[in-house]
């Protein structure tokens, strides 16, 4: 039975199959969800209530929930963490696909690739993945590198890390199972040398690329552990859902993460406010320390 308290709207199926119920947020519910997100995640949906309410409906109705306080009582009493995780992954867009923003891969292999050949004593490369989302962007990196160095790769200790919050789009990296229609703006050359293929739709990253990449759930929030250890650190369109405080202190533990001369990508719709941060400007979307 539905509470009284609940904000309830009804309004005809366009399927033609009765009434669609939709669960409204009451003020303190939308402020105690959006608080807690931003506390512990740094995702700031203050003004996305109509999003948040579309992307939780059917969960609510499914779940048997009378309101959202009910709702958040089971979500944040959940000591496995499941359902907060679940929350997270219905209110966050994992979008993407290989090549995503070609130009930060180009500047890759054009300019920092070269530099850290001709410098790196160690022979080392690390490279961080932040936002990782269902694993494109850090298998590109992975091809990326594999044809730059070609015989040269087997005297490099490649490591690249890829990190996300949702364990659902982690699963999915992991796998390394992908749609033709994302793998568009990819080579033929790398298609045939990178993946296997599956059926006419479907191709499975190879596992000599798949082992090059680490993946870890990672809360952006956290502390980072690894200091001055990245040559190189994307964090592309994953700004977008934090204000800009929140963004300031995550660009000042990326900078601490990266080594002296190492850079940071962002989305090329995202920026830094000069003088906020102490990463030098090179070109739209890209800073070096």
């Amino acid at each position: 039975m539905l509470q009284q308290s609940a904000k309830i709207s009804a309004y005809s199926n366009p399927m033609g199959k009765g009434l669609i119920i939709i669960i409204k947020l009451t003020d303190i519910e939308f402020d105690r969800m959006t608080t807690y997100l931003y506390d512990n995640y740094g995702i700031n949906l203050k003004k996305k209530r109509t999003l948040i309410e579309g992307r939780l409906n059917r969960t609510l109705f499914e779940g048997g929930y009378a309101d959202y306080t009910s709702y958040l009582n089971d979500v944040l009493s959940d000591v496995s963490g499941a359902k907060v995780q679940n929350l997270i992954n219905k209110l966050t867009t994992n979008h993407t696909f290989f090549m995503r923003e070609i130009e930060h891969f180009n500047y890759l292999r054009n300019e920092i690739l070269p530099q850290i050949e001709r410098t790196a004593r160690n022979k080392e490369i690390r490279i961080w993945s932040a936002g990782c989302s269902s694993g494109e962007e850090p298998y590109t990196l992975a091809m990326v590198i594999d044809d730059y160095f070609a015989a040269k790769k087997s005297m490099w200790r490649i490591k690249i890390l890829a990190t996300d919050i949702s364990m659902r789009v982690l699963d999915k990296a992991k796998e390394g199972i992908y749609a033709a229609d994302g793998m568009k703006d990819i080579p033929p050359s790398w298609r045939n040398r990178y993946f296997n293929k599956i059926d006419e739709n479907t191709y499975r990253i190879n596992p000599k690329i798949r082992a090059e990449v680490e993946f870890r759930q990672f809360n952006l929030m956290k502390p980072i552990l690894e200091r001055n250890q990245f040559d190189l650190i994307l964090c592309r369109n994953v700004m977008i859902y934090f204000d800009q405080i929140t963004r300031r202190a995550l660009v000042d533990r990326l900078y601490d993460a990266t080594k002296e001369g190492g850079y940071l990508f962002i989305g090329h719709a995202e920026s830094i406010m000069r003088g906020t941060s102490k990463y030098n400007y090179i070109k739209p979307a890209i800073y070096r320390k």
